[in-house]
């Protein structure tokens, strides 16, 4: 797995130097959440993808099948509203919604405050489900171990080379509410060849929250890497 502050090195593009020292500000904050990450043995993941793609779902679905297995916390953001935070408290997951108040991406600083806001003692995952945008997001690192992507059936298989960025700077994508491919213009094969000229190393499969296609697939990854998390927390100490 190529190293985070280097994928996000290679994915920036040109911009004016308030953006950049911004980044930069961002990628120091990010990288003092990986640190505490990695001594407290949490999995940290950053779930993105445009808005509508089915991430609460698909996390309501996770926590229904893992939350027994692991301690899961989800710190979910969004412009306005707790709606997707309470929909994931309906199936006992502890959510924490970040409301950025017109913001369409999650920063460092936004992570820290709403850690501080939760308990992380015993808690093996903790995830983010960050603002609904294939764009900005993209470009600020959050500490994160993995960054998984949804490319949902209903917004067209072309996303992978308009937002080259975001598939990129991920590690695995998930191609969301396959239930509807017989019904949609959509072609996976087209979508895991652009996604995979984009960014080689990438895994990619389809889910479906509705039918469950896939979900155990995507339990089991998220299962792999929180083990492996723990593991190497253990050897270190």
């Amino acid at each position: 797995m190529v190293d985070k502050s280097t994928k996000a090195a290679r994915g920036t593009v040109l911009c004016d130097n308030a953006n950049m020292n911004l980044l930069k500000a961002n990628d120091f904050v990010a990288e003092s959440i990986r640190k505490k990450m990695a001594e407290m043995g949490i999995l940290l993941l950053n779930i993105t993808s445009s808005a509508g793609s089915g991430k609460t779902t698909l996390l309501q679905e996770t926590g229904k099948r893992l939350k027994e297995e692991f301690k899961i916390k989800i710190l979910v953001g969004d412009l306005e509203t707790e709606r997707d935070a309470e929909r994931l408290r309906e199936v006992g997951v502890e959510a924490l919604q970040i409301v950025t108040g017109g913001i369409c991406h999650l920063e460092g600083q936004m992570i820290v405050q709403a850690m501080d806001a939760i308990d992380l003692d015993g808690v093996d995952i903790l995830i983010i489900e960050n603002v609904g945008n294939l764009v900005c997001p993209a470009s600020f690192d959050l500490g994160e171990d993995y960054r998984v992507t949804l490319l949902a059936s209903t917004e067209g298989d072309d996303k992978p080379k308009k937002y080259p960025r975001m598939f990129f700077t991920s590690d695995l994508v998930l191609i969301s509410k396959s239930d509807l491919l017989p019904h949609l213009p959509f072609s996976v094969e087209a979508a895991i060849q652009d996604v995979r000229d984009v960014n080689p190393e990438i895994e990619v499969f389809p889910v479906s929250s509705l039918t469950g296609e896939g979900i155990d697939k995507w339990c089991n990854w998220l299962r792999e890497k929180a083990i492996a998390k723990r593991k190497s927390t253990t050897a270190s100490v």
